[in-house]
């Protein structure tokens, strides 16, 4: 496939995911308005703390489903069908074999941390434990699912997982919004529907895929060598994947325990915020993150090498233009957004969108080391660092500082897994630490750096938040648009943008 064809469908494909981020965002921060307001901070925080302990869980289907893209995408890249069936069916069973595992676990040493270890009233335990179970099924169905889902992105079939995404969310909405008309619990009911929900989901997806994609006709299937290939990257990628969701919901159990519900109602907000921001700029890497393997598993390492520069520079660009503005007037959204927003969470969020933006460049840099499959050096030392998260984090709250330092401590250790990554990626492949400095980390700085000066002037001396809102998000997008041509662009990149806009005017 030549390379304007795949720069086309990268384009189309992350046009596609922006349309359904952008409902899907407005959506979903509307339904948590909507949530909070019928369960209160309390109820809230008991939700996000329970299906958050179900959620860790997640590094499971987390790390699988990064296994199961990086092998559809490699057996696309190199055209074997045959082998691209085998392993779409083995990682089926191993799937189901993991959600077995998963069920045991939760419902011996979980249910144990959440009756006896989790800062719960005693007169909602009975409706914890009814989330804990519902939050299971519905991470269960997630499990079995996923490889379904990693065979359409490996396929680059972004409209199905769009607009299937923008399916859940309203149709989650419209039954969320029925909660205050039921006289049973809401917390358990609440609970109840995001399974159902989810259920229904997954079903299409499967439904959708069994009918597009022949390999995705499950038959059973076992080859122990394959198996042991599969396993190896995915045992790595379960280490990272479980640090980083340690390093998230393991966040919020300490938080729990030191300080109560209601700070993990201010610290889910902020996840809520972050989650929709952040992926905007995930977004763009779903789109770009096939082409990647496909590029190594055709062993065209330079063509790989310039679209992990380009989409860097692309995540980190389109991150920045809603981070600056949002961190600005943050007690404003939240006000707006919430009326009355938990003690903390301006903070929390403000700090979280931070660690995202340090984050973003590293995106295509992960997905770069998976497409090599030689991921132990890499999942042992960035997990290791992420994982230092909870135990830093526990001491500093041991000495009896505010819940806020555990999300700078966050902060530093996301720039510290920043660091290593390059060294590691030029361990695996032909990777300069110095260029990618000089073509990414310095032009990109150098844009944060002038295209913040005049958003904070404003925000320092127009009175009122919401104008200052507007102007920001369109001088921003502006600044940061024309800085990034001219400075953060490659004379390459640039004759290829100038190339695009001449086809758009004809």
């Amino acid at each position: 496939m030549s390379s304007n064809t795949n720069t086309k469908r990268i384009a189309k494909n992350t046009l596609m995911l922006y349309f359904r981020q952008i409902l899907i965002m407005l959506v979903m921060l509307y339904t948590v308005r909507v949530v909070l307001n019928i369960l209160g901070a309390e109820d809230y925080g008991i939700y996000n703390v329970v299906a958050g302990l179900v959620s860790m869980f997640s590094f499971l289907s987390g790390a699988m489903a990064t296994a199961s893209q990086r092998f559809f995408s490699y057996e696309i890249g190199r055209n074997d069908q045959v082998r691209l069936k085998q392993i779409f069916s083995l990682t089926v069973t191993v799937y189901a074999l993991l959600a077995i595992i998963v069920v045991i676990v939760s419902e011996t040493a979980g249910l144990w941390f959440v009756e006896t270890q989790l800062t719960i009233p005693p007169e909602r335990m009975a409706a914890a434990r009814i989330v804990f179970q519902f939050s299971l099924l519905a991470f269960v169905v997630t499990i079995l699912t996923t490889p379904y889902l990693a065979a359409i992105i490996a396929h680059e079939e972004m409209n199905i997982y769009a607009y299937v995404s923008i399916f859940e969310v309203v149709i989650l909405l419209v039954l969320v919004s029925l909660l205050k008309f039921c006289v049973i619990d809401s917390l358990i009911l609440y609970s109840i529907i995001t399974f159902s929900v989810k259920l229904l989901v997954s079903l299409l997806y499967i439904i959708v895929c069994t009918h597009k994609f022949r390999e995705c006709r499950y038959s059973f299937y076992w080859d122990t060598k394959r198996f042991r290939e599969l396993f190896s990257y995915v045992g790595w990628n379960l280490f990272g994947s479980a640090a980083g969701v340690v390093r998230s919901h393991g966040v919020n159990v300490v938080l729990n325990i030191f300080f109560g519900p209601v700070v993990n109602a201010a610290a889910a907000i902020a996840n809520q915020v972050n989650a929709a921001v952040k992926s905007f700029a995930q977004n763009f890497t779903t789109a770009v993150r096939p082409q990647i393997i496909k590029n190594y598993a055709a062993d065209d390492i330079t063509s790989m090498i310039r679209l992990v520069y380009a989409s860097s520079k692309a995540t980190f660009f389109l991150l920045f233009i809603f981070v600056l503005p949002l961190t600005l007037e943050m007690p404003f959204i939240l006000g707006l957004w919430l009326k009355n927003p938990p003690e903390y969470a301006v903070l929390f969020t403000r700090l979280i969108l931070i660690d995202a933006l340090i984050d973003s460049v590293s995106y295509p840099l992960m997905t770069a080391a998976q497409a090599t499959g030689k991921i132990k050096l890499y999942q042992s030392v960035v997990g290791g660092i992420l994982l230092l998260n909870i135990p830093i984090s526990i001491i500093f709250l041991l000495l009896n500082f505010s819940p806020t330092s555990v999300f700078v401590i966050t902060l530093l250790l996301t720039f510290s897994a920043f660091i290593a990554r390059m060294f590691i990626l030029k361990l695996l492949i032909p990777f300069s630490i110095k260029d990618f400095i000089f073509t990414v980390w310095i032009p990109m700085g150098l844009c944060f750096l002038l295209s913040s000066i005049l958003p904070i002037s404003i925000y320092m001396t127009v009175p009122y938040p919401f104008v200052r809102l507007l102007i920001n998000l369109g001088l921003v997008s502006l600044t940061s648009l024309l800085l990034v041509y001219f400075i953060a662009l490659s004379a390459e990149e640039r004759d290829l943008v100038l190339t695009k806009l001449k086809k758009v005017k004809k």
